[in-house]
């Protein structure tokens, strides 16, 4: 009986097995591999460079101005993202009629695709200088049409990114927190109520923040390390038949420009994928120490 379990296991875990080893392992060890070689135009070089490839790719200075604008980026994003996804559960969680409506409905842009909700906010809502949604308004309010995605002074552009990563995740991380919330034991507020604590900031402050922190603490993780994969919307608002401009370009634009370019230099870029990596991870660590996941009150 052992070894028929043991053989069905593998007769449905297999051929998912064999596909995450072959697209998903397999180029991340090439990809380590060609980091050390000089791969112009190919994926099996054959001259060892060593470290020629990350010294390179840290003394380029589009590849650390592309590290500022996921900083940026991470300042704006991050934030914003955690304080509406976290009003939106805590609207939803007080609904006492049509919850599963309205919680579907804030939901549903999380099945949206990247790359769709891009070109609507290209095409249709800020679109060019005389059209779009918010040209029009603004026209209705006798104000001046503004150059969305060109405007670098000030920054317009970080408006038409920032609003479509929020519109698409804000339902995604609201369904998280709307999680954490039902799982906080009711008594804590009926407590809180008996000594003569005000619905409000304060319960908010004392009772619903700190039961949520294991949540919080996901939440952020997850928005920092997306922010760091940040491509789609990058590229499908700012890109066009002339290229990317010089302003808003992500790490993985930046790589991708790089590999798959002019020069399709793969091993520069994978040096830089690999670099990119390992920035994630530190910053993914460090902050995991910040935030104390995986403690207990217990553990001080």
């Amino acid at each position: 009986m052992r070894q028929r379990g043991a053989l069905w296991f593998w007769v449905f875990t297999g051929p998912f097995v064999l596909g995450l080893a072959l697209f998903t392992y397999v180029p991340l060890l090439w990809s380590l591999g060609l980091s050390f070689f000089d791969a112009h135009n190919t994926v099996t070089p054959t001259r060892f460079t060593g470290l020629d490839n990350y010294t390179a790719m840290l003394r380029d200075t589009a590849f650390t101005d592309s590290l500022k604008t996921f900083l940026v980026f991470t300042a704006f994003i991050v934030p914003v993202t955690y304080a509406a996804s976290l009003s939106l559960a805590l609207m939803v969680n007080r609904l006492r009629w049509a919850q599963a409506f309205f919680r579907s409905v804030f939901f549903l842009p999380a099945a949206c695709s990247y790359v769709v909700a891009a070109l609507v906010w290209k095409m249709s809502l800020f679109s060019g200088v005389r059209f779009g949604l918010a040209n029009t308004v603004l026209d209705r309010f006798g104000a001046d049409s503004v150059a969305w995605l060109s405007t670098t002074d000030p920054p317009w552009y970080w408006l038409v990114i920032v609003t479509v990563r929020l519109w698409l995740q804000a339902g995604f991380y609201m369904i998280l927190f709307l999680a954490g919330l039902q799982r906080i034991d009711p008594a804590l507020y009926e407590a809180a109520a008996v000594d003569g604590a005000r619905p409000g900031w304060t319960v908010l402050r004392h009772i619903t923040l700190p039961q949520l922190r294991p949540t919080s603490v996901a939440v952020v993780l997850l928005l920092v390390v997306n922010a760091f994969q940040a491509f789609d919307e990058f590229y499908n608002l700012l890109s066009d038949a002339r290229g990317y401009p010089p302003y808003a370009r992500p790490p993985l634009v930046y790589l991708y420009y790089t590999a798959l370019g002019q020069g399709q230099n793969l091993g520069l870029g994978s040096a830089g994928a690999v670099v990119l990596a390992l920035v994630i991870a530190v910053v993914t660590l460090a902050q995991a120490r910040w935030l104390r996941l995986g403690r207990t009150d217990a553990d001080g």
